[in-house]
């Protein structure tokens, strides 16, 4: 059962107020004196303070309240602090809740007021507890990947791609064919070599091919290598990707680009492993773990006749679905940042990646944020520098991640830590908790 304390000098108020709140099912503790209230909250169990603005007789200013509620606010930043005030000391209360302060109200209060912003404000809270929970439990799963597993420098944020990394590292170990889909630029390159990193074939050679950008005459000729004579121009011996990847594992990327005639030869290496030059005879054996990419439909081009559905079963064994950058928005920064190798970005340029589509996903944020690095004129990366269309500028401003250059940043010229709060895009809750994460005294 949540507990609310109540700091008023005047008995009659606490015992009122301890009246109205256990009719509506909450357990109230009182104190007299600000000392006396903070000794209270030290012994923990408090889920919300209804204090009072003057403790002294014949005392108006407010000025004891605000230094009570400055007090709270340094030792217990997270805790909804409700006040009590005259009219004579509206002003300060105004002032304490640009501050941080949940509400006030004037005395005589309204009952059914208080105790809807006390529900609201309880509701919030424990609301604002679940998500450190859930915040805490993510971060433990993400270190306990990070201390096992090899992600080869892999920068993310987002559920969606902790949910596929977890997924990846799962089926890593299996001698299984996996095939990775999303759109260009998402990053499937980068998921294949985690795959890679930590199969039981590590240690074995990992052979990249992109079948997008080769002419469809030479791709069987780049997958299975070539004799002397096989074609105009080659007079050498070709060895293939199959070849080059035996031990390993061969990453085939754009694989809905291969020819029906390259389609039959790779489905007959996935069965038996063996396959032959092209102008040879021979027939030669590798043990390859294949990992494929695509952008494409490829049941569609099943449908239209372009795509074998046996060896789409075949590379299909496991399915990995990498979402467009757009629809992980959380790994935007993170990515932003260390594509800048420590070159800091202002406020607005934060934004302004953030509301921005990337319709490239990770390669088009790498591309523009090389670019600015070499074209901005100042050490620090401003929205300007970035090129992005207008719209980035003008969509709804989500709330992100600040470091904490960018929190000193906005707390020098904010008036109150409600405004810089609401230029951040967070709650007051929110930024609290990014202030004593980096030790920062809030002004």
């Amino acid at each position: 059962m949540d507990k609310i304390l109540v700091i008023d000098d005047n008995s009659a108020v606490g015992q009122a107020l301890t009246v109205l709140f256990t009719l509506h099912g909450f357990e109230t503790a009182t104190a007299l004196t600000p000392q006396a209230g903070l000794n209270r909250l030290a012994e923990g169990d408090i889920s919300l303070v209804v204090q009072d603005m003057n403790f002294s007789a014949d005392t108006t200013s407010g000025e004891e309240g605000k230094a009570l509620f400055f007090a709270i606010r340094e030792r217990f930043a997270d805790l909804p602090i409700i006040l009590l005030t005259a009219w004579t000391e509206l002003e300060t209360a105004v002032e304490l809740v640009k501050a941080g302060a949940a509400d006030y109200l004037a005395k005589p209060w309204d009952d059914a007021k208080l105790i809807a912003t006390v529900k609201n404000l309880l509701e919030l809270a424990e609301l604002n507890a679940k998500q450190q929970i859930r915040a805490s439990e993510r971060h433990q799963r993400r270190q306990a990947i990070a201390d096992k597993f090899d992600l080869g420098g892999l920068v993310y944020q987002s559920d969606a791609m902790q949910q596929l990394l977890e997924m990846a590292l799962q089926v890593a170990k299996a001698e299984v064919s996996v095939l990775i889909t999303g759109p260009n630029g998402a990053g499937k390159e980068k998921i294949a070599d985690i795959i890679q990193r930590n199969s039981s074939v590590a240690k074995g050679p990992f052979i990249r091919v992109n079948a997008g950008a080769l002419p469809i005459e030479l791709m069987e000729a780049e997958l299975f290598g070539a004799e002397p004579g096989a074609f105009t121009g080659l007079n050498k011996t070709r060895i293939g990707r199959f070849e080059a990847a035996d031990g390993g594992t061969l990453f085939l990327d754009e694989i809905g680009n291969l020819s029906l005639a390259g389609q039959m030869k790779l489905l007959r290496v996935l069965q038996t492993g063996e396959f032959e030059r092209l102008g040879s005879t021979q027939t030669r054996k590798v043990n390859v773990r294949l990992i494929s990419a695509t952008n494409s439909d490829l049941p569609g081009a099943i449908a239209a006749g372009d795509f074998r559905e046996d060896l789409y079963y075949r590379l299909n064994v496991i399915e990995l679905t990498l979402a467009p950058l757009k629809n992980r928005a959380e790994d935007i920064l993170p990515l932003a940042r260390h594509f800048l190798a420590g070159r800091p970005l202002t406020l607005e340029a934060c934004r302004a990646l953030e509301n921005h589509d990337w319709p490239g996903n990770v390669r088009e944020l790498e591309n523009c944020l090389k670019r600015a690095a070499l074209l901005a004129s100042n050490e620090r990366i401003d929205v300007g520098d970035l090129n992005l269309p207008p719209q980035a500028m003008r969509r709804p401003r989500p709330a992100f991640e600040p470091d904490e250059q960018q929190l000193r940043e906005v707390l020098a010229r904010a008036p109150s830590i409600s405004e810089a709060a609401r230029l951040l895009g967070l709650s007051r809750q929110a930024l609290y908790r990014r202030l004593e994460k980096y030790g920062i005294t809030p002004p």
